[in-house]
């Protein structure tokens, strides 16, 4: 197998990088069938979250995957950007790394707040979303089925997911108290109507949030969501004068451009606020224009501003880190010596078949020239048989001998010298 992944993070790319990388579902889609029409041999799976965006290429010849260069020049070209703005932002990993990153990212510990829940579901469905293209994906689902049976080894065999917090939790439960003494007596205004506006939800009404106002594009959408905490509904239409009004905004929608721009808030705010605002945009791309928290009385707080609060999440977990990184190191060399095995495996046969294809037509075209006795034409035989273990004694040692590590490239090259089939 060979597989390459390339992508940004929150470790290395900040919030303005990653939402020129971010994808919708449906771009996903688009993004992934033409990638198959580039790089037909191999297969692809795109992860794209609001801390991430990695795609991941397999393929079994290492010809059949496209280069990190490659895989970085289709990125940008497909987010309408230059490969040499993006590449310093970018990391690049193959083959066992490219395995146990992917590990790492399902089982949260390579997440902004380690321990959260929603990347594993996120990583489910980046899968299914590359399964639903139609495309044959039979390498990768071998490796995003053991991403997540690794995951839940570390969520039941650690303590990383213990007392687990999420983004919205510690936006709410940290941020909001640095500006606000009490949440009861605000109007808060949600911004979307997904899993991360449900969960912010849940951590503000635990805080005596209770004047609640939910704002989306599917009026539905926002209803169900409102019904559940007591809420009120309000059209996309009025964003403006809900903007206006509110004292604390919770931003998670999926839109590509910023749905509050700094005109728009000043024309709604007319001369200024009086009172605090406070703004969690925890959308990728970003809701609101940056240029907002600049202005009096605006409190702008974005996914990188959480960063220095998740910071003091992972030392807290720390303890746990070596088991959960035992782990995923036992599930990574495990993963690569099973598919050592299957593939070796077929080597071994179709090398044998091809050694011993080859020497019984031998042996028969001289057993037909000789005139020998049974007793002799076994002799003959035999001397043939040790011949052609003898031969194939070293290479298949060697094999054999490789328990599965980076060095798939054996295989390939025993498969290009002998002319094996796949």
């Amino acid at each position: 197998m060979n597989l390459h992944v390339i992508g940004c993070s929150h470790h290395q790319s900040s919030v303005s990088v990653r939402e020129k990388l971010s994808f919708t579902p449906d771009q996903v889609t688009t993004f992934l069938n033409k990638f198959h029409s580039t790089f037909p041999l191999s297969e692809a799976v795109l992860i794209s979250t609001c801390n991430r965006t990695e795609l991941y290429a397999a393929g079994k010849t290492l010809e059949g995957v496209p280069t990190s260069e490659q895989m970085i020049d289709f990125l940008a070209s497909e987010r309408g950007l230059e490969s040499g703005d993006i590449s310093s932002n970018l990391f690049a990993h193959r083959n066992q790394e490219a395995i146990s990153h992917l590990f790492r990212v399902a089982a949260s510990l390579d997440s902004m707040v380690i321990g959260e829940a929603q990347i594993l579901s996120q990583v489910k469905q980046a899968y299914q979303l590359a399964v639903d293209t139609g495309h044959q994906i039979p390498l990768t689902h071998q490796v995003f089925q053991t991403a997540m049976k690794v995951a839940k080894r570390v969520a039941t065999e650690t303590d990383i997911h213990a007392n687990r917090i999420s983004v919205p939790s510690v936006a709410v439960n940290v941020l909001t108290g640095e500006i606000f003494e009490r949440l009861d007596n605000k109007r808060i205004l949600i911004l979307g109507a997904g899993e991360m506006a449900e969960e912010t939800l849940t951590y503000l009404a635990a805080k005596d949030g209770k004047d609640i106002v939910v704002v989306n594009r599917t009026r539905s959408k926002a209803e169900s969501l409102a019904e559940k905490f007591n809420g009120q509904v309000a059209d996309w239409d009025d964003l403006g004068q809900q903007v206006a009004a509110a004292d604390l905004i919770v931003s998670t929608t999926s839109a590509n451009e910023p749905v509050v721009t700094t005109a728009m808030f000043k024309e709604v705010t007319g001369s200024g606020r009086q009172q605090p605002l406070l703004v969690l945009d925890l959308a990728i791309p970003r809701d609101f224009d940056s240029k907002i928290g600049e202005l009096p009385n605006v409190f702008l707080y974005t996914l990188d501003d959480l960063q220095k609060q998740c910071e003091k999440n992972r030392k807290s977990r720390q303890s746990q880190w070596p088991k959960a990184e035992k782990i995923i190191l036992q599930e990574t060399t495990n993963f690569f010596q099973d598919v050592h095995r299957r593939n070796s495996g077929q080597t071994i046969a179709q090398l044998k078949q091809q050694a011993n294809t080859a020497k019984d037509a031998e042996l028969e075209r001289l057993l037909n020239r000789l005139n020998l006795s049974p007793e002799e034409e076994a002799v003959v035989e035999q001397s043939f048989h040790r011949l052609v273990n003898k031969i194939l004694h070293p290479p298949l040692k060697s094999i054999n001998a490789d328990k599965g590590g980076d060095s798939g490239g054996l295989l390939d090259a025993m498969k290009r010298l002998f002319q094996l089939g796949d």
